[in-house]
């Protein structure tokens, strides 16, 4: 319940004019602050992804909450709260990393101080005091450089990732929205917060440009129509334009589909998802006349047949190209992450959300190379490039596959990433799940650490230990073939 303070201005006043302009601005301040206090905790479920922070590794979800864990037995350890660190009660699972091995991220700030926001953030690869053992988390270093006003203060942006150039961050501000005021009583009704998620099909979608370097956001607007976006695939400069590729959905069917309502028996057979993932590629122009005629296109690329047509207002209306369709979960050679690149390596869909196949898609020739295998579904396909690779597609495709038949166990699938020849399997006697996300981990990066478990037992993690130990010696072909990386 709501109640005035007995303040000397309530007394002292009997000004219908000035009580009328008094009584809103109360309510909406002790409104945004009930609001912000009454937030529910999120689930600590991390099952989306696998992140870095500094030097360590966590299982992370699109809240507050990330998981330690030790990358070595894959042991849980501490829960981790962003929230103590910067305003934040989301943040994506899809962080990015510069060449310094600095940490890049986005979270939403909700009704802080009356405002909400898209805060991005920067942990540092390593900074002064800040090892983990016996110093300082890696998160105290968190420097919080860039925020962007949400265009709605109760119903902000839902995203999954974002995407980076090398002089911009590229933000999507999608009609797909969260809405503040039913999240704040989702527990009470017993519902969860993604039952608060509800798609806007007649606004539209913003695209927002952060200079780098600057750390300011760049002021023309430039937007497309309404649509739904999970995962960016990367973005680059080119000739005084911003390319951006990304998977985007015309609703939010898919997300509805995995309620657990729909995940019966027969969800293979029934499940059918009326918008098709498509891989779309925006252009943004960086140089142009702010006097340029109205329904001019300022996209000069002749490789692209994206557009960007300036309004009446001086806004920016983008329409993509269509690059590819039926593509998700995409990965590229993250040595080209934010760089002109040629190759997308993603999870092949028809009209299913379970994957069937692994793709790799040719930007350049339009070109498809396709593993699948009867009663397979495999996971987002993760890139590890060769020693001293040469070319872009030097390397191989590792991808974790489940299958529906009992008696054929799963596997980690290796394939040639520059043909997408089998190289190799390595099957293990347990249940596996479809996951969505992966990394890889190489040796170098693996600390190097002793514990002792709670029960006294004395586990070393000692030297830097064999990557394919682990490989069953009934997959020795497997094995041999990680040995030769």
């Amino acid at each position: 319940m709501l109640r005035w303070h007995d303040t000397e201005a309530k007394r002292g006043s009997s000004d219908p004019e000035i009580l009328g302009s008094l009584v809103p601005c109360a309510l909406l301040t002790r409104a945004f602050s009930y609001l912000s206090h009454t937030i529910p905790e999120f689930t600590d479920n991390c099952l989306i992804n696998i992140i870095r922070n500094g030097e360590d590794y966590y299982a992370s979800s699109e809240v507050n909450f990330i998981r330690k864990i030790d990358p070595q037995t894959l042991e849980t350890l501490e829960k981790v709260d962003y929230s103590k660190y910067a305003a934040i009660n989301l943040a994506t699972a899809h962080p990015h990393y510069d060449t310094a091995g600095n940490t890049l991220n986005m979270g939403t700030s909700i009704v802080n101080k009356g405002k909400t926001k898209y805060i991005l953030f920067q942990i540092p690869r390593s900074a002064p005091g800040s090892k983990t053992k016996g110093g300082k988390p890696f998160l105290k270093n968190l420097d919080v450089f860039c925020s962007i006003p949400s265009r709605s203060l109760l119903q902000p942006s839902y995203f999954h990732s974002f995407g980076i150039s090398e002089n911009y961050i590229l933000f999507i501000e999608q009609p797909f929205k969260l809405d503040i005021r039913r999240m704040a009583t989702a527990y009470v009704r017993g519902v969860s917060w993604a039952s608060c998620l509800a798609f806007h099909k007649d606004e539209k979608t913003w695209i927002h440009l952060v200079d780098r370097r600057s750390k300011i956001e760049v002021p023309a607007k430039f937007y497309t129509d309404a649509l739904v976006i999970f995962h960016h695939v990367n973005a680059y400069e080119e000739n005084g334009h911003l390319i951006l590729d990304l998977i985007s959905y015309t609703d939010n069917s898919l997300y509805d589909m995995f309620y657990l309502k729909n995940l019966d028996g027969s969800f293979e057979e029934t499940a059918k998802i009326p918008s098709l993932p498509c891989c779309k590629r925006f252009v943004v122009p960086l140089q142009f006349d702010k006097d340029a005629d109205v329904g001019l296109n300022l996209v000069h690329l002749p490789s692209t047949t994206a557009s960007a047509v300036k309004e009446k207002d001086g806004s920016i209306y983008c329409q993509p190209e269509i690059v590819c369709e039926g593509i998700e979960l995409p990965r590229i050679n993250y040595d080209y992450n934010g760089r002109k690149y040629r190759y997308i390596y993603a999870a092949g869909v028809k009209w299913s959300p379970v994957p069937t196949q692994i793709v790799k898609f040719d930007i350049l020739t339009k070109r498809k190379l396709r593993w699948e295998e009867e009663h397979c579904w495999p996971s987002e396909p993760v890139f590890v490039p060769s020693p001293n690779a040469k070319e872009e597609d030097d390397g191989i495709i590792l991808s974790t596959i489940v299958t529906t038949q009992p008696q054929k166990p799963p596997f980690l699938l290796i394939l040639d990433a520059k043909t997408f020849k089998e190289r190799a399997r390595a099957t293990v006697n347990v249940e596996l799940h479809l996951d969505l996300h992966g990394v890889f981990i190489p040796e170098k990066d693996l600390k190097t650490e002793q514990e002792t478990n709670v029960e006294g037992r004395h586990e070393s993690k000692g030297g830097p230990s064999d990557k394919t130990n682990n490989i069953p010696e009934t997959s020795l072909p497997a094995k041999q073939q990680m040995e030769g990386l």
